[in-house]
């Protein structure tokens, strides 16, 4: 995979170090796959065609293109929320939910993860590591999943949530 030329990559054992415009990102790198530093340039190789080894080879591909993606563009997740009453808004750095429970919920982001509330029913979920982004978003999502009869709950932006019929009236 090529880098961009913003980009600067450093191997330290089995550790590579991505840093670029928008920060810095750190990850150990499993010992059966190598990786290889060229002239703008980053290549994963592997010494046997075992499973094992070429399940490695894809992961870590991934993995190291993903780093070199969100040290340049980042990642968003964006959230909607459905439901009467559920809304979203953000008060002293933390995200805060009222999603039909007796209590509304307050979530703090980890360091790293900017979450952003354009609107009531909407979460942006912003960040370098596409790993953290994602949990980030399963862990709001969790708090209040769709359900299929109604669709109410917080969803992914592209989700699409099977619906189910009700029960029918006694005639």
């Amino acid at each position: 995979m090529t880098v961009p030329k913003e980009v600067t990559v450093d191997m330290d054992g089995g550790t590579i170090r991505v840093k670029g415009p928008r920060g810095e990102l750190s990850r150990e790198l499993p010992s059966q796959v190598a990786v290889e530093l060229g002239e703008g340039r980053i290549v994963v190789s592997r010494s046997s065609e075992a499973k094992l080894q070429r399940s490695l080879h894809g992961l870590t591909r991934t993995l190291v293109q993903n780093m070199v993606d969100g040290v340049t563009k980042g990642f968003t997740k964006q959230l909607d929320i459905t439901g009467v009453g559920y809304r979203a808004s953000k008060g002293g750095g933390k995200l805060l939910l009222t999603l039909g429970f007796s209590h509304p919920v307050e979530i703090q982001p980890p360091d790293g993860i900017l979450v952003e509330v354009p609107s009531p029913t909407t979460i942006l979920i912003k960040g370098n590591d596409k790993e953290m982004v994602g949990q980030m978003a399963a862990k709001i999502r969790g708090l209040r999943p769709p359900e299929p009869y109604k669709g109410k709950g917080i969803r992914y932006a592209q989700e699409v949530v099977r619906r189910k019929a009700g029960k029918t009236g006694k005639k």
